[in-house]
């Protein structure tokens, strides 16, 4: 069961707790405009949709969810 949605952008910094990637970024980093970021994807014609560009930061989105190993029940 996804926990939530996070960001990662290209220098390391990592955003918690995005309920609405698009409009918490914007607000995070204080701007009005954010471009979708997209993936080429090998052997199709279209790409697939991976993050926000926001202020200068490729953020990529990540759902997070709880893990389970192989010890844990």
């Amino acid at each position: 069961m996804p926990l939530g949605i996070m960001a990662i952008d290209q220098y390391g910094e990592t955003y918690h707790g995005l309920v609405n990637p698009r409009k918490d970024l914007m607000a995070r980093l204080g701007v009005k405009h954010a471009e979708k970021m997209w993936r080429d994807c090998k052997g199709k014609t279209e790409g697939k949709h991976v993050g926000y560009i926001v202020a200068g930061r490729w953020c990529e989105l990540y759902t997070v969810s709880e893990w389970k190993g192989a010890g844990d029940e």
